[in-house]
């Protein structure tokens, strides 16, 4: 780990950074319960367990003062009728924020706080996007013809936490509404206070 300035190049088609410390691989199988349509999943899953995206990352010590960055790849495709998406995740301190600028593809941010708001912003080629504090967070490529490339910045002491997505869900779901997404409420959400 480098602890000097240092500078990288995006390079190619699908701007991986010229140097990177951990390269995270996310199946199919990773994002078990995630996708509404359970059926659909299975039997994508009996065909293949696909490739949904990769995470290119640089890493930093996990403290604060510190950023973790780099690039997020999701491939396009569909289980069922929603689009391939990362597992999302609220932040283990939820007092951190994270950054995403879209360096090529389409697709959306689907955001919710703790509070219960929720807000889904689009992602398109030199678009910047902030996700607050306290905000869960999962990015969905609503292309069927090409790769959402991201690159995101957020605190090094923040920390993931997984489990009340897997758990409990988005309350949106982005599907495919043949010319453009539909944003719709996931049935099998439950609020916090009936969870």
């Amino acid at each position: 780990m480098v602890n000097r300035p240092f500078t990288l190049q995006l390079l190619g088609p699908q701007a991986i950074p010229s140097r990177y410390d951990h390269h995270i691989t996310r199946h199919l199988s990773a994002l078990k319960n995630q996708f509404h349509d359970q059926d659909a999943y299975h039997d994508a899953l009996n065909v293949a367990d696909m490739l949904l995206y990769e995470v290119f990352e640089i890493r930093r010590p996990e403290l604060p003062g510190e950023l973790l960055f780099g690039v997020t790849v999701i491939h396009p495709g569909k289980v069922g009728d929603e689009f391939f998406m990362t597992k999302g995740h609220f932040h283990s301190v939820l007092e951190t924020a994270e950054l995403y600028y879209c360096l090529d593809g389409e697709g959306v941010l689907v955001m919710e706080s703790l509070e219960g708001d929720w807000a889904v912003e689009e992602f398109y080629s030199g678009s910047v996007t902030f996700v607050p504090p306290r905000w869960a967070h999962r990015s969905v490529n609503t292309s069927l013809d090409g790769d959402l490339i991201l690159f995101f910045a957020y605190p090094a002491h923040a920390g993931h936490d997984y489990k009340s997505i897997e758990e409990h869900g988005f309350r949106k779901l982005i599907l495919d509404g043949g010319d453009t997404y539909e944003i719709v409420d996931n049935p099998r959400w439950l609020p916090p206070e009936r969870r």
